[in-house]
């Protein structure tokens, strides 16, 4: 075959990959409803549907020389026929036959041009066999339940490089593009008239030159002045018309791109079920190999939303879908005894919320979480303390499932175990700019909570400067913007806070958030025509994912549509940034990540902005080696101190704490007890049996409580003994300040 042959040949294969893929996507879904319907009538329009398809994607592999896809669909063809005159009974063998052969069917089309012909050829022709033998007698050995990728080749990812677009969609865009014709006519216009405005100038600017330069004899200064004026009442006259036909223009160019900028955002929107076709499947073939019953139900399928958020979405449904059938729906002989239905239910629904955003709730009516299992799963990765008195409570325990490495399954399998599934849903739904909730009733189920936007293109922002900068905030994060008085920022457990609405809300300086250099305060100008305290200060209340911050700005400007741009492939992850805009002034301004933000403000390091100020020296000085082996107390403890504005280290365990104390200088050791290696006392008697580390002061907070722990504890030479179930910030905040 020559070279221009081979070309064509690939060109067709590729239309027929898509082609091919349509006509699997409907079989496999046909075959879902195929085995949920008891209707006969129904199951018949099913069959003929089916037996349609494999005919159809018969003579479409045959047409490029796909002789193995053809022998399948052919034999396809001739289950789907015997079936339809009722000479065969539908069986859950069968049934998993069909499933198995589509599903190959799926994998072997995009390699079929790949090595290992001879081995996918053999399958094919077991395959086959099976087939043929189960439409003459319906017996249906199977090797396998669930469909595997063949030998050598990894089953296909790749996002739909190619979307069906209703003819309604695309004939506003036509419309738009004619009217456009007349704005770059209009455009043309306007340069030509702005051009002769721009000759006028010339011109005069020219004759002003020669007249200063006397080389216009007989043009005295009186006769200079009129035709100057009536130059000038030309000119004015000219400018305004073209002034007053471009803002006529401005404002037509407007509907013209606003009208296009929908028709094209519609353009993106594909329905809800695009996704979720796929879905009924997988359930079903998990619960075939877990020996589960269960039913899949899908609500809003027919919602539209943008096609990018459509594919981010695929994985994370996938998943949970998954979590919900393995970790969720028990098997029948559990259900019964429990009072349960046999079968279990997953349900998976789609309702458009306000502000053009869509809510997903996924949700089985099975066990529930097994709470006691995540906590010694958090326990082991260090999230929480072992052997702790009081424990997080069940809405704090579930949110510990999103951690990756969190699983309660027993053991790692091909479906879970991994802890890895709840994560990735967690970092997809919030790359996307939504959230994720999840609530859990024992023995009643489970119910997790997407909530995203229907579209990535444009939202409403809210400009703000900070310093000499511009910042966009998404308005839909926004929600309050105010003054409030400086005499009205209070400061509890040494964090800014403000009152609204009876609660209180911490406040962080959104300068400081973006590690801004240290300045003088931004409203200098302000306090010296008002009285101290009298000052008024723009800020905004965001909210992410209930729950709400204050920041403080300088400046609120204004609210407005933007356009988003990503930072690209050299800055795609930013801390606090989400990405770029582009304003009517031509500046770049860049687009903050909201919850980012509230991540930097709880582990922000900034001393308090008052003792930052030049020329003033912070209010709390001092390094501090922190030893405590659970990471979850660690990171507490190490944010509160660098928050008052102290220095920090941390160490593991007593051991990693003395090695330090040898190697560097610290002020002050805060120090758990109950440790690995070398506890709290042995740690303290160490220090004081050490000429350079003697006088050093030692703080140690534990949990243990008894009188004998505490006499421990100063026979060791301890300086301070705090418990943790009576701990505070400022407690521990006002102990240290005694020594430094």
């Amino acid at each position: 075959m020559d070279n221009e042959n081979e070309e064509f040949l690939k060109r067709l294969r590729e239309t027929f990959r898509i082609e091919s893929g349509e006509h699997a996507r409907v079989m496999s879904i046909g075959l879902v409803e195929l085995e949920r319907t008891t209707d006969s009538k129904k199951q018949a329009e099913i069959m003929e549907t089916m037996f349609r398809e494999a005919h159809s994607l018969k003579g479409a592999a045959r047409s490029v020389d796909l002789l193995d896809i053809e022998s399948l669909c052919q034999a396809l063809e001739g289950i789907f026929a015997t079936l339809k005159r009722q000479e065969i009974a539908l069986n859950p063998g069968l049934l998993d036959l069909l499933h198995q052969t589509v599903d190959r069917i799926t994998l072997l089309t995009p390699y079929a041009e790949k090595e290992q012909a001879t081995i996918r050829q053999q399958q094919i022709e077991e395959m086959v066999c099976q087939l043929n033998e189960a439409a003459k007698h319906a017996s249906t050995p199977i090797k396998q339940a669930i469909p595997m990728p063949w030998p050598g080749v990894e089953s296909p990812s790749r996002q739909a490089d190619t979307v069906r677009i209703s003819i309604t969609k695309l004939s506003p865009l036509l419309l738009q593009a004619e009217e456009m014709i007349s704005a770059k006519m209009a455009a043309g216009q306007r340069a030509s008239e702005l051009q002769d405005i721009d000759r006028m100038i010339c011109l005069w600017k020219s004759e002003s030159e020669k007249w200063k330069k006397g080389r216009s004899p007989g043009l005295g200064w009186d006769d200079l002045l009129e035709r100057n004026e009536e130059r000038l009442t030309a000119l004015q006259s000219q400018v305004t018309a073209t002034t007053k036909a471009a803002l006529q223009d401005q404002r037509a160019f407007k509907r013209m791109v606003d009208d296009h900028l929908e028709a094209m955002k519609e353009l993106l929107m594909l329905p809800v079920g695009l996704l979720v076709e796929v879905l009924p499947k997988l359930a079903r073939d998990l619960a075939r190999a877990q020996g589960k019953e269960l039913e899949l139900t899908i609500q809003g399928a027919e919602i539209e939303i943008d096609k990018r958020i459509l594919e981010e979405l695929k994985d994370p449904l996938i998943h949970l879908v998954r979590n919900c059938a393995d970790h969720g729906i028990e098997k029948p002989e559990n259900r019964v005894r429990d009072g349960k239905a046999p079968c279990g239910t997953i349900r998976l629904n789609f309702v458009v919320k306000d502000n053009r955003q869509m809510e997903i709730s996924i949700s089985d009516d099975g066990s529930g979480v097994d709470m006691d299992k995540v906590r010694v799963a958090a326990t082991k990765l260090g999230l929480l303390q072992a052997n702790a008195e009081k424990y997080p409570d069940p809405k704090e325990t579930l949110q510990l499932i999103f951690h990756s490495g969190i699983s309660t399954s027993p053991i790692i399998t091909d479906i879970s175990g991994r802890g890895l599934g709840l994560a990735i849903v967690r970092e997809k739904v919030e790359k996307l700019g939504g959230t994720v909730s999840v609530i859990s009733e024992k023995n009643a189920g489970t119910t997790f909570r997407l909530l995203v936007p229907m579209t990535l293109a444009t939202f409403r922002g809210v400009l703000v400067r900070v310093r000499a900068y511009i910042f966009v905030l998404p308005a839909i994060n926004v929600e309050h913007v105010l003054r409030v008085l400086e005499k009205d920022i209070k400061t509890i457990e040494n964090r800014e806070t403000i009152q609204l609405e009876g609660q209180i809300l911490a406040l962080a300086r959104l300068g400081d958030i973006l590690e801004f250099p240290v300045r003088e305060n931004a409203f200098a100008a302000d306090k010296a025509s008002s009285r101290p305290g009298e000052s008024y200060m723009p800020v905004i209340i965001l909210t992410f994912a209930e729950k709400r911050m204050a920041f403080l700005v300088d400046e609120v400007l204004q609210e407005q549509d933007v356009l988003v741009k990503g930072l690209g492939e050299q800055l795609k992850r930013v801390r606090n940034i989400a990405g770029a805009t582009i304003l009517g002034t031509g500046k770049v301004v860049p687009v903050l990540n909201v919850q980012d933000l509230m991540r930097s403000v709880v582990r922000s390091t900034a001393v308090s902005r008052k003792a930052a100020l030049p020329g003033i020296t912070p209010a709390r000085t001092g390094k501090i080696l922190v030893a405590e082996d659970s990471i979850t107390a660690r990171t507490l403890l190490k944010n509160i101190l660098e928050t008052a504005g102290y220095q920090v280290a941390t160490a593991v365990d007593g051991a990693d704490a003395f090695t330090q104390l040898q190697n560097g200088e610290f002020d002050l050791v805060i120090s758990d007890v109950d440790m690995p290696q070398m506890n709290g006392f042995e740690l303290t008697i160490k220090i004081r049996s050490n000429k350079k580390l003697a006088e050093l002061p030692v703080v140690l907070v534990t949990a243990l409580d008894s009188r004998e722990d505490k006499g421990r504890g100063i026979e060791a030479g301890a300086n301070a003994y705090i418990i943790k179930s009576s701990f505070d910030q400022s407690n521990l905040l006002g102990v240290i300040r005694r020594f430094l």
